[in-house]
């Protein structure tokens, strides 16, 4: 593949502005890294909203490919670990943001940031699945390992319609967990209640300021919003309960006090997908390749062209967009 199209982000020194463009590129533009992957699949998960059209401080090297996810094929290898033909995944590890990433047809990165394609998984469902997932699946992994099992009682997941809370509710749903959602999109609470949702809150709820303790409601949480949110589960986390933190789409503080914390020993447990060591991510595929309904994961997942990239990333900013969303490349 002598070229290939790219989405591209670039920006003017002088002023400073953004911009992005579909444009035809070759191999000798992409980064240095061990492995070249033929990419078959991406997604377009909320940080890549951003990074495209430049709402946020996501990329730091210009010019930049965006697309923090990817799944492909190995064409050329430096690396002991991967060989020509392999099927291989990547999420993080700063692609997209500092390295160049998934919306392309072709990606070269470092051996150590790709792990093989899970058994019983396709490429477009590892990428259904995508970052979104993976990290829904790692919250889920930190909730079991605090002790919050189905059987201490519900689980709150903020964000509901979103790519993390669809996973995560299908995830808890299939696990036995009694899964109250919250979301500001009332028109999707069939599509939340068929995910595995049990109780759906509109996220008005637990949108303003929290008092230091509320009412014990759930003995834990997946939140993905931050700020009042995030403060609130807390406040109304039962004893002994945690609560998986993963987002800031709401935004970055936390405005709380320490009540949860050392009134009801409730425990804040913050989730990192990009950086997180290669054994947490195999468990958390292995996890998902076993405990996600693939029907569900169906479900949930709208397809696009590479062509639609930089439309959707201004939808998915403004919440129109539901569940997850596969690049076909």
């Amino acid at each position: 593949m002598d070229t290939f199209k790219a989405v591209v982000v670039t920006r003017d020194e002088e002023t400073r502005k953004q911009s992005v463009a579909l444009k035809e590129i070759g191999i000798d533009d992409l980064m240095e890294g061990d492995v070249t992957v033929k990419v078959s699949h991406s997604t377009l998960n909320y940080k890549d909203g951003l990074a495209v059209t430049g709402a946020g401080p996501v990329v730091r090297r210009f010019p930049m490919i965006p697309g923090i996810d990817f799944a492909g094929t190995v064409v050329s290898s430096e690396s002991e670990e991967f060989s020509e033909g392999d099927e291989v995944l990547l999420n993080g590890w700063g692609v997209g943001e500092t390295h160049m990433g998934g919306f392309a047809g072709m990606a070269r990165v470092k051996a150590d940031w790709l792990i093989g394609l899970p058994e019983g998984l396709t490429r477009f469902e590892a990428m259904a699945i995508g970052t979104a997932g993976y990290t829904a699946m790692l919250c889920v992994l930190a909730l079991e390992r605090h002790g919050v099992t189905p059987d201490r009682g519900p689980v709150v997941v903020t964000g509901a319609a979103g790519g993390v809370g669809s996973v995560a509710i299908s995830l808890l749903g299939k696990l036995g967990y009694h899964v109250i959602a919250s979301t500001g999109r009332p028109a999707e609470g069939d599509y939340l209640k068929d995910l595995g949702a049990t109780e759906i809150i509109d996220r008005a709820e637990l949108s303003e300021k929290a008092r230091p303790l509320g009412k014990e409601r759930w003995a834990g949480g997946v939140d993905t919003v931050g700020t009042h949110t995030l403060a609130n589960v807390l406040s109304m986390t039962q004893y002994g309960g945690a609560v998986a933190a993963c987002g800031l789409a709401g935004g970055m503080d936390l405005p709380t006090s320490v009540a949860p914390f050392i009134l009801r020993g409730v425990s804040l447990l913050g989730i990192d997908s990009v950086m997180a060591p290669k054994p947490l991510r195999i468990e958390a595929y292995d996890r998902l390749a076993r405990d996600l309904d693939k029907d569900k994961l169906k479900a949930l997942t709208t397809t696009i062209s590479l062509e639609d990239v930089i439309d959707k990333a201004g939808a998915i900013l403004e919440g129109k967009v539901r569940g997850r969303t596969v690049v076909e490349i």
